[in-house]
């Protein structure tokens, strides 16, 4: 029988969500070995967040079967106010898995999606609402330049080709040192960056006063809630490795990728710049060095990470 009556029917209004959801993904199993420094690394993500987005937002964190301690530190976040939305997840769903989530369950008319390992510079959430709100038809903006893939953006460019309000040009238009650090970030070799550099061009893009450069990627983008509803569920059978669904899904359905022209947005992989570390441990950079030429050699890479994949697959798979 019940005793009473539920307080919240007395309850005359409910909090409304902010306009835009900044969504995080974030996937921390340990705190060892590669993921050594990652929490640092969200960290530095969330922070950046915090002191960069220049519209009103509320933060979602989906946290895909992290460990102990980084649980604790997101529900700290979440208690401090910091959170607005947390989701912890007792497994490990891959991308696919956690997008089908995050992606229909964000109660924002926008989406400001990011990977965990990405840092925000000052003015990133507007310019990219700028964007998505002047270029008509657009799937997803991206808060940095960057050479992508032509066949994943065929579409913008025919768009662009066919309108007549929309100035186009081509060439070696992105300063060469914003290209070559987020290669660098990557993982790439300074030669195989270069290289790509070289053999590559930009395509920039000029409609009602807002410039743009074509492209875009699934690591970080801003976009309609409703457009990307249209994208789901995504079947991926593993972790990772096959995010560029979205990117490729979006351009088969003719919507456009976008860039701003100056790079707001940076992804610092699994470990965080030396100027934001400690001075411990600054001072083993260069100690380091020679041991970070052998390890990027081909041989040794290839078989050291083959070796990581074997061991992750057997701790973590299922």
């Amino acid at each position: 029988m019940r005793k009473g009556q539920n307080p919240a029917k007395y309850v005359k209004e409910v909090a409304k969500p902010a306009r835009i959801t900044v969504a995080v993904l974030n996937y921390i199993p340990f705190q060892s070995g590669y993921y050594s420094e990652m929490l640092d690394v969200l960290k530095v993500c969330l922070q950046s967040i915090h002191e960069t987005a220049d519209l009103p937002y509320d933060l979602m964190v989906f946290d895909n079967g992290s460990c102990e301690e980084v649980c604790q530190y997101l529900l700290a976040e979440k208690d401090a106010g910091r959170i607005q939305y947390l989701v912890l997840s007792e497994k490990n769903l891959g991308k696919g898995g956690a997008w089908n989530l995050i992606l229909s369950g964000a109660p924002g008319e926008i989406i400001a999606y990011s990977d965990n390992d990405c840092v925000f510079y000052h003015g990133w959430l507007s310019r990219s609402v700028q964007i998505l709100e002047t270029y008509p038809n657009t799937g997803m903006v991206t808060a940095r330049p960057f050479r992508t893939s032509p066949e994943l953006h065929t579409q913008t460019v025919a768009w662009a080709e066919a309108n007549p309000e929309a100035q186009i040009e081509r060439g070696k238009l992105v300063p060469f040192e914003v290209l070559h650090e987020f290669n660098l970030s990557l993982g790439q070799s300074d030669e195989f960056s270069r290289n790509l550099i070289e053999k590559s061009e930009d395509i920039r893009l000029t409609y009602q006063g807002v410039t743009v450069f074509v492209g875009g990627s699934h690591w970080q983008f801003t976009a309609y809630k409703k457009v990307l509803a249209q994208f789901l569920p995504f079947q991926m059978d593993r972790p990772m490795g096959q995010v560029k669904q979205l990117d490729q899904k979006m351009n088969d359905a003719g919507y456009l990728r976008l860039m701003p022209n100056e790079p707001l947005a940076m992804n610092i992989s699994n470990s965080l710049p030396d100027q934001s570390k400690p001075v411990g441990k600054q001072q083993k950079t260069a100690s380091r060095s020679l041991k970070n030429i052998f390890l990027r050699l081909p041989p040794v890479k290839k078989l050291l990470l083959s070796l990581h994949d074997w061991i992750f697959r057997a701790y973590f798979k299922g």
